[in-house]
């Protein structure tokens, strides 16, 4: 029984040796933050390491993107055992170190987030003091901004000697559903809308397009997500019988600008022509005044 119990207690000695001086580092991470648009974002990070590794100097490194063509978008340096950690004077004052690195919290904070900073963060503890220890979370955390609606533009393509189209460009995240609708129907997708592929430059926008349009014609455009809806409306003012015949002539593509904010435009005209009212009745009443006077 004696030998049973030294035999264990070493063996339970040897393990303990061996967990003291085992070389593995620990990183972790949240795998996904979510944030809505303009809000700050807080990207979780804390790190383990051997009891016997020494680390009075160290670098904190955030990067986004995990190949060669990643980001660096924080680095800090706490060097000689420094309770501070410094960046350096070309650091980005949106990306700020939340946690205390010397408590194993490299906890990054991003101020002001958009839709660009959607992606695939990694932060990492690098040792000066020790050749090739950079340690580091391979999965990373997935950052996903959200924002509500927003049409960037309304425009009108085409010809009247052809077919007219109207484009809206929408931007949001989800990516926003669009819906067309005339005076006082909805234009059904199928057959009257056609959405245009995603543009490979930003996966948050979308470009839909409304086909065979008609001078005279009132079009508008709502884009929509989760988080809200944007709205906004165009106008097709019909070809006089001058202009259809120039145009005729002529065979020019006619485009017709986007009017944003319609409603406010259509005011002001009703405005402008309620003081040509006004202006024609004085105009009206002075010449009666004059005559009455003669």
């Amino acid at each position: 029984m004696d030998v049973l119990r030294t035999a264990v207690t070493l063996l339970l000695i040897s393990f303990l040796a061996l967990s003291a001086y085992d070389g593995t580092w620990s990183i972790q991470v949240s795998p996904e933050v979510r944030t809505i648009e303009g809000y700050p974002a807080v990207l979780p990070c804390s790190f383990t390491h051997p009891a016997h590794t020494l680390h009075s100097s160290m670098n904190v490194v955030w990067r986004l993107g995990h190949t060669r063509t990643s980001t660096v978008l924080f680095h800090c340096s706490s060097l000689n055992g420094s309770q501070q950690c410094e960046t350096g004077p070309d650091q980005d004052q949106r990306y700020r170190l939340e946690g205390n690195h010397r408590e194993h919290d490299l906890t990054l904070r991003i101020s002001g987030t958009g839709l660009q900073d959607n992606g695939r963060y990694y932060c990492s503890v690098e040792l000066p003091d020790q050749p090739h220890a950079n340690y580091e979370n391979k999965m990373g955390t997935r950052l996903r901004v959200e924002a509500p609606p927003r049409i960037l533009s309304l425009s009108i393509g085409g010809s009247v000697d052809t077919t007219l189209k109207a484009l809206c460009q929408v931007q949001g995240s989800p990516l926003p559903d669009v819906q067309w609708t005339g005076l006082d129907e909805v234009l059904d997708a199928d057959n009257e809308a056609a959405p245009l592929l995603q543009e490979a430059s930003d996966r948050h926008r979308t470009t839909s397009q409304l086909l065979d349009i008609q001078p005279g014609g009132q079009y508008t455009c709502t884009a929509s997500n989760p988080l809200g809806n944007d709205q906004a409306t165009v106008y097709i003012l019909p070809p006089s019988p001058e202009e259809s015949k120039t145009n005729s002539n002529s065979g020019d593509a006619l485009t017709v600008p986007l009017l944003l904010g319609l409603a406010l435009a259509v005011k002001l005209l009703l405005f402008l022509g309620g003081l040509g009212g006004l202006f024609i009745k004085s105009h009206v009443g002075s010449e009666s005044l004059n005559r009455s006077t003669k």
